[in-house]
């Protein structure tokens, strides 16, 4: 028997990429805006997802610093990236990114 203890409702979306957290060359968490419109904090990056994200984020010149709808630091991206995340359904978003588009 499978038992769900911490996440049992999750959806998988595309979600545009606003900003992280890290530096540009390592980024560890990425700001993203779900199809909802809430700018959210991903679970933190695996080292793969990272390399995947660092080419955007170096490309995308130097950012600002911005805060999601929860009052989170993060410096902002140029438009352009997206992203595939399971998002949890409950009140409190818990967004893990599963693959860069």
């Amino acid at each position: 028997m499978d038992y769900c203890l911490f996440q049992c409702h999750s959806e998988t979306v595309d979600a545009d990429v606003v900003g992280y957290t890290g530096t540009p060359q390592n980024p560890r968490v990425l700001a993203v805006r779900l199809p909802d419109g809430r700018r959210v904090m991903s679970q933190r990056l695996t080292p793969v997802l990272s390399a995947q994200a660092r080419a955007h984020l170096k490309q995308s010149g130097p950012g600002r610093h911005a805060r999601t709808d929860t009052g989170e630091r993060y410096t902002t991206t140029a438009a352009g990236l997206v992203v595939e995340v399971e998002a949890g359904t409950t009140r409190h978003a818990v967004v893990t990114v599963s693959r860069v588009r």
